[in-house]
């Protein structure tokens, strides 16, 4: 019997499994797919000569986050390379905004498009100076962070903190229009806001694309040589070193519970798998709540606000070997860029934005572009380039913005004509993209769900960005943190406080909660079932009775 369990190898469910490993104790992951990873794979099914990462890509919060830090993984083989520049956002006219390691050089960038605005980007970054430490910190801390909130309160109230946390919670539009004449620093700002799903007129949109931004300054968008799998690798890797022992093609259908405590897993095909200690979950919520734990064990409060769970935006990706690097018309600006956002302008960002609130399918779609062979130059031949994009599209569709009839079926013909749409988008700024093609795969929301069920109809989030399901409100209000109503139960994934991202915080707040929290199970189950015998069976009703099998 293991220690503990945990539901999913993601990077949250591994690094769970790591620190329960570190602490002692035995444990078991048990996997749905044929291989780790979750939502950090890579393979070579786009072209047998070209790396392909299957979801995300480049990492700028598992640069920053002390959690992976810690764990060392470089002595299990992972290392990191960063493309010359971080990103860039190119416009129609030639004029390209970039992001750098070097905020004297970001400065200068932007101060291109009109006078000041160099000055601007210092403002924000000296911001970032004064507070960024302890907004990382407070962001890898199980919620509520109160060491780091507290050194942060007190660094706001010397820096005006009233006008910060202004800035903080304003949409990105505004945010940039206070803060700069040109579109260059607009666009960065506003661009990585939209890599979660916030409208550039969406509370805290700012704030989002102001800390995106100087995490991508101060950490850059690192990628793992090789490709994205080997950091899942190398946490693998670790785990297996310390006798963890990870199972794949297991899928989990019923976390089992007695006497309100998790006491096993039972898996689809047939096996209960008890616990000692601890179930760790790193699944969607919804999936947890009412799926794998019965709605019985679960208050009726927590199943009525689970109706009111909403999920981030739908994805839609595409995979590319191309025959030649990327024609921008930008020049070595874009060229030279990890990370490439395709919208000409602001106004193109809100109307594409808008299209996804009005659920319809995008006509001009904003695309976050990867050059992983500019990035990691093992990823394809010299002179190539391995590249994808993704954008957003409606979960359920009502309309389609463009000219082909897309109804969010996601049918071959939608699939192919979607994947045509994106292309056209990157040959407005690349003339001649398409020419470069040597072989594409298209991911639909649907084929990104079948591929990790974490990732519902494409949502990569976790669940909305949005601030009314963060901090306490995540992921129904009241939470923030890992402990479940049921005894013994975690939930180690990113629909827990702090969100998406790889970065391991869910896993690693859920992993402490048990440690901190664990008792035997056998010794647990022994009293409780002394206690029931004490009041006699006639006492013993309802779900909550005496022990039954998996």
């Amino acid at each position: 019997m293991p220690d503990a369990v945990v539901i999913g190898a993601g990077p949250n469910g591994l690094v769970a499994a790591n620190l329960l490993a570190d602490a002692g104790w035995s444990v078991e992951v048990l996997e749905a797919q044929d291989e780790p990873g979750g939502a950090v794979r890579s393979d070579r099914g786009v072209h047998p000569d070209y790396v392909s990462d299957v979801f995300s890509a480049f990492y700028p919060l598992a640069a920053a986050s002390p959690i992976l830090s810690r764990l060392d993984l470089h002595e299990e083989g992972l290392h990191w390379s960063h493309a010359p520049s971080v990103l860039a956002h190119p416009l129609s006219d030639g004029r390209c905004a970039v992001l750098e390691r070097h905020r004297t050089s970001t400065a200068s960038g932007l101060e291109k498009f009109a006078p000041g605005d160099a000055l601007a980007w210092d403002h924000l970054c000296d911001i970032w100076d004064r507070i960024g430490a302890d907004i990382v910190d407070a962001l890898f801390t199980p919620f509520p962070p109160i060491r780091s909130t507290a050194r942060l309160a007190a660094r706001l109230r010397a820096a005006g903190g009233l006008r910060l946390a202004r800035m903080m919670v304003l949409p990105v539009r505004r945010l940039a229009e206070e803060e700069f004449r040109g579109e260059g620093g607009r666009l960065l700002l506003a661009g990585n806001a939209l890599h979660a799903d916030l409208a550039p007129e969406a509370a805290g949109s700012g704030g989002f694309g102001w800390l995106m931004s100087m995490l991508g300054q101060a950490q850059g968008f690192p990628v793992p040589v090789g490709g994205a799998g080997a950091l899942t690798d190398a946490l693998v890797r670790r785990l297996q070193r310390r006798g963890g022992v990870v199972r794949c093609g297991e899928r989990v259908v019923e976390v089992t519970v007695r006497s309100g405590r998790a006491v096993a897993v039972r898996t689809a095909a047939g096996e209960t798998v008890p616990v000692n200690r601890a179930v760790l979950a790193d699944v969607a919520v919804p999936a947890l709540y009412g799926e794998l734990v019965a709605p019985q064990h679960l208050p009726s409060q927590l199943l009525d606000d689970m109706r009111r769970f909403q999920w981030d935006w739908a994805t839609f990706k595409v995979d590319w070997a191309l025959s030649g690097p990327v024609p921008w018309t930008a020049g070595e600006p874009a060229a030279g860029a990890g990370t490439v956002h395709l919208a000409d302008g602001m106004d193109e960002l809100t109307r594409f934005s808008a299209q996804l609130s009005m659920r319809e399918v995008p006509d001009r779609p904003f695309l976050l572009f990867g050059q992983m062979t500019t990035a990691d130059a093992s990823r394809s031949p010299a002179g190539t380039e391995s590249a994808w994009a993704y954008t957003h599209v409606p979960h359920h569709a009502r309309g389609d913005a463009g000219d082909d009839g897309i109804t969010g079926t996601w049918d071959a013909r939608e699939q192919e004509a979607f994947a045509d749409r994106m292309e056209e988008q990157v040959e407005r700024f690349a003339p001649g993209f398409r020419s470069l093609v040597r072989a594409r795969r298209i991911l639909a929301p649907t084929t990104l769900e079948a591929m990790d069920a974490n990732l519902r109809r494409g949502a990569i989030n976790s669940g909305t960005t949005a601030m009314h399901q963060q901090l306490f409100f995540r992921p129904v209000p009241g939470t923030g943190r890992p402990e479940t109503p049921v005894e013994g139960l975690y939930l180690a994934s990113a629909g827990a406080h702090p969100g998406g991202g790889v970065h391991g915080a869910p896993g690693a707040n859920a992993a402490r909660a048990a440690l901190r929290s664990s008792r035997p199970l056998r010794r647990a189950l022994s009293r409780a079932q002394s206690a029931l015998a004490g009041r006699g069976a006639g006492a013993v009703s309802g779900p909550e009775g005496l022990p039954r099998t998996g």
